[in-house]
């Protein structure tokens, strides 16, 4: 084929659109070692876009062979490719980009007296500029009008460079960003190298709501480092549109990665509800092949297991224990707070309310109905003041070792309670709060037991592929630990002989299916899990203090403990928000106090 034709061929992988023009030039810049990048589009980029950095340059002798095709300085061995360190690796996107439109690239390095410029047509000449390079792509899809169709609306393809800068901004907080369009200033970032930088940066591209609500986190282990930031679950969105993930740098979107972080989720969400987060996965390159798409958006680990487990312990610890007061220092599994401040240096220690003795869980309300009254009955704290016994109002003053909840002072409406600490006032939904507890306590209680399995009276015969039929077969371990007793009859016929006793009455057949479809994906399931924590949910709901019982001061100061020692208490089981803190200063501002 002709040399302009393989390019354009090229072109329809790799330039979709005016952001992924963008993407790869904005992606050789940071190659190239800027500390400084510019970005001006006019017309959505359909007719202009310019990208200057303050990067390296090209030499003046390589300059000619920058648009020829699968030229590149960034790889020169095969141990390279398996190695890659650099964004772009391939040496398609600017001949591809300049077959498509009109091209002109103008660099300088230190070393040259000049800067030279070479165009799509490949004329080369001398020129003035700074050291670093200047691509201004005019015209795009100017002689493919079948693609040019298929764009959108001006304002549409900016919003996706606007987006893809965005992105690009939060994987690299020690460069400079600046982005114009048709001649307006639109974003300008400066390099975020300080944490209290870095945040600034994350309030202006997501929004303060999001660093008011968040969760920071740093933990390595088996080789991988996850760090970043983690979204509240009761800050979750209706869509997926904060949900920011780079792996070695690289923005991806992957379906192993996106499975581990809806695992971690899948206990403190409303069903439809989206978490958001922006994290970084560091690993050694050589575990990782990002050279699996086209456009470098999806990878593939070369221990999709270890790595699915890493992220949904870590993000699953790092969720459960966040509680009321926690410390917003790393508390030495390097997870942080930017939340809720500590109320005082030191946590007493609380008494806990006992915990009930392992029994089974079925799925008759009715019939267990003993199990949750164990698990929810509130006990009196040892460590409560008498006058807070004796029913109250006023907190101690001088009193340093304040729990972060405070101490109760009234029941509103039989619904919420009012308890009083050393920043203001907390407001704690009784119920929402009461389900957590006794959710949390039931898991416990099962972990404790483990997994116990029944045989069914009649063994449940299902019809699988061959490749299903092999997996369960090699998995037979795994199905045991999660109760399920698995045989094969056949080449395509398995036989199951026993079910969780808690699952007592579930689709057998359907649950097996989509233990098999998740461990043939990610290597594991937990499918299981999650239905036996659907079942306890219900209970707990049913279980818990409802609406418009009243509530005894020592109740109250009760579950406010409780609360303290349970993970995940910040929401209820549907992801509902369990407490809400007033600051002195916030309630001041109400009555114009001190003004």
């Amino acid at each position: 084929l002709p040399s302009v034709l393989i390019n354009q061929i090229a072109a329809g992988e790799v330039v979709e659109r005016p952001a992924s023009v963008v993407k790869e030039l904005v992606e050789n810049s940071l190659d190239a070692g800027a500390t400084d990048i510019d970005v001006a589009v006019d017309q959505g980029g359909v007719k202009r876009i310019r990208i200057r950095d303050d990067g390296h340059g090209i030499l003046a002798d390589d300059i000619g062979l920058a648009l020829s095709r699968h030229a590149t300085s960034k790889l020169t061995s095969l141990e390279d490719l398996e190695r890659i360190a650099s964004m772009g690796f391939r040496g398609e996107a600017l001949p591809s980009i300049a077959s498509v439109s009109r091209l002109t690239l103008t660099s300088r390095t230190t070393d040259d007296a000049h800067a030279t410029i070479v165009d799509s047509a490949g004329e080369v000449s001398a020129a003035a500029h700074p050291v670093g390079t200047t691509l201004e792509v005019v015209d795009l899809f100017y002689n493919t009008p079948a693609r040019r169709k298929f764009l959108k609306t001006e304002k549409t393809e900016f919003g996706h460079i606007d987006q893809l800068l965005r992105r690009i901004a939060l994987a690299r907080f020690d460069v400079g960003f600046r982005l114009s369009h048709n001649g307006r200033e639109v974003l300008r970032l400066a390099p975020a190298l300080k944490r209290e930088q870095q945040l600034q940066r994350l309030a202006q591209l997501l929004g303060k709501g999001f660093v008011e609500n968040c969760l920071e986190l740093d933990h390595e282990a088996a080789g991988l480092r996850l760090w970043g930031w983690v979204g509240l679950p009761t800050f979750s969105r209706s869509q997926a549109d904060m949900q920011h993930f780079f792996v070695n740098g690289r923005m991806v979107r992957d379906k192993l990665v996106a499975h581990a972080i809806r695992q971690a989720f899948q206990d403190v969400l409303f069903h439809g509800r989206h978490p958001a987060y922006v994290l970084y996965l560091e690993l050694d390159p050589v575990l990782v092949d990002v050279n699996v798409h086209p456009t470098k958006h999806e990878v593939r680990f070369r221990e999709g297991r270890l790595v699915h487990d890493f992220i949904f312990r870590t993000l699953h610890k790092v969720i459960g224990e966040n509680r009321p007061g926690d410390l917003p220092t790393d508390s030495g599994e390097g997870v942080t707070s930017t939340t809720q401040p500590s109320l005082s240096p030191e946590r007493p220690a609380y008494t806990q309310s006992v915990m009930p003795p392992q029994q089974s869980l079925g799925l008759s309300v009715r019939d267990k109905q003993a199990t949750y009254e164990a698990v929810t009955r509130l006990q009196m704290p040892a460590s409560i003041p008498e006058q807070q016994q004796a029913g109250e109002a006023l907190l101690p003053e001088g009193d340093e070792n304040v729990p972060p909840l405070g101490y109760a002072v009234a029941q509103l409406h039989g619904i919420y309670i009012l308890a009083e600490n050393s920043e203001g006032m907390v407001v704690v939904d009784m119920h929402a709060a009461h389900e957590r507890i006794t959710y949390e306590r039931m898991k416990l209680a099962l972990e404790e037991g483990g997994m116990r399995s029944q045989p069914l009276l009649v063994p449940v015969s299902v019809d699988v592929s061959n490749r299903e039929a092999e997996l369960a077969r090699d998995c037979r371990d795994q199905l045991l630990e999660l109760g399920m007793e698995i045989d094969a009859l056949g080449k395509e016929k398995l036989v199951i002989r026993s079910m969780p006793v808690y699952l007592q009455g579930a689709n057998a057949e359907q649950l097996l299916r989509d233990v098999l479809a998740d461990l043939a994906v990610y290597g594991n399931s937990q499918r299981v899990a999650e239905h036996i924590n659907e079942m306890l949910g219900t209970i707990a709901c049913h279980g818990s203090v409802r609406a418009n019982r009243r509530l005894t001061i020592p109740e109250m100061n009760a579950l406010l403990r409780d609360m303290e020692a349970t993970e995940r208490s910040g929401q209820c089981n549907h992801g509902r928000p369990t407490w809400i803190p007033l600051g002195l200063g916030e309630i001041d501002k109400w009555f114009s106090r001190g003004q």
